[in-house]
């Protein structure tokens, strides 16, 4: 997205203002994916991740289809005199998946004032959860494959408790918060804070620090939610060394622990390989007696998400901006999902 389609730069006479850019990019996607559906007939279709499944006989959906997604992105700003920069977002997202095409849908806008090492964010914001490096694949995706293959490789995402976190929603608005950001050589720190004043009144507070020393960075990260299980405590520690990188994480899920371990290579000039192995721990029966979702191998009604997910990913750099991509994932329910198509960014 660092190639801009389209940049205009209105300058403002009005006193206090220098400059107002409006720069509109974004990335295409597209190709085919194979899920194999979950081990439980009975729950295939039923939603969550990993396994919301793909079974003609239950649900009408063939295990192979086309994958899609268009996104447009617009990102404002102006810089006032004393030179603070103020700004925004917002995203137009069409996706096109399980043979069900989405009409292009608007994201809420987030808005910012930044000056220095220093950024307050409001409205749409991006989380400090979310924003926590270490957390997700070095891929075009951020996972595996096109779409990122329901991010099992993420250490907070267990127990068909995905995404329970802030994070910037590029077609609606799931959040509404305010976060401050700093960076200072390599130290940064993240802070945020949403509510919903819906059906059920709900704050979460989440944070992160990160630091780099070298070719390593190690970051923690902490939310706390009024919503049921989105305690979180997660750490990662990540090391770049030239044409590999390695990188551990482990998070505590309100009582779930899920480790991963990650790694990546570049083949030449032109391709890169990523792998990685996660491993989910199984939920307290006493948190399914209070209500909890029951990811345990041993219950026949579960999705059996406890134990071990793995997954691998190919990119080739095809230049102007495309790639090839292609990935695997198994996920611990023995679900099985690869795709293989172009992306391409603008």
């Amino acid at each position: 997205m660092k190639k801009v389609l389209f940049a205009t730069t209105a300058l403002i006479a009005t006193a206090g203002m220098a400059a107002a850019e409006l720069n509109i990019s974004g990335y295409g996607r597209f190709g085919l994916t194979y899920d194999s559906g979950g081990p439980n007939a009975a729950l295939e279709g039923t939603g969550g991740y990993p396994s919301n499944g793909n079974d003609r006989a239950v649900n009408g959906v063939s295990k192979t289809n086309i994958i899609s997604r268009l996104r447009l992105q617009f990102d404002y700003s102006t810089e006032t005199d004393s030179g603070v920069e103020i700004g925004g977002r917002m995203r137009a997202e069409a996706d096109n998946d399980n043979n069900a095409p989405q009409v292009m849908l608007w994201s809420a806008p987030r808005f910012y004032v930044s000056y220095g090492g220093f950024t307050v964010g409001v409205g749409n914001i991006n989380g400090a959860f979310e924003y926590m490096p270490g957390t997700y694949l070095e891929t075009r995706a951020a996972g595996a494959g096109l779409d990122g293959a329901q991010f099992v490789s993420h250490i907070g995402n267990v127990n068909d408790e995905y995404f329970n976190w802030d994070y910037y929603d590029s077609d609606g608005n799931v959040t509404n918060g305010v976060e401050a950001m700093y960076s200072a050589g390599g130290f940064g720190a993240h802070l945020s804070y949403s509510t919903n004043v819906g059906a059920v009144a709900m704050d979460r507070i989440a944070a992160n620090v990160s630091y780099t020393f070298g070719d390593w960075t190690v970051a923690l990260a902490h939310q706390s939610s009024d919503n049921a299980w989105e305690d979180k405590t997660a750490v990662s520690i990540s090391g770049d060394l030239g044409q590999f990188g390695v990188r551990v994480a482990y998070a505590d899920n309100e009582g779930i622990d899920k480790f991963g371990l990650y790694g990546n290579v570049e083949l030449g000039a032109a391709s890169k390989l990523v792998a990685w192995v996660t491993d989910e721990d199984a939920v307290s029966a006493a948190d399914v007696a209070a209500g909890r979702n029951d990811n345990r191998d041993s219950i026949a009604t579960s999705n059996g998400q406890e134990g071990t997910s793995f997954g691998i990913n190919y990119s080739y750099d095809l230049g102007g901006g495309a790639s090839f991509e292609t990935g695997y994932r198994r996920g611990s329910n023995d679900n099985n999902t690869f795709q293989a198509g172009v992306a391409f960014s603008f």
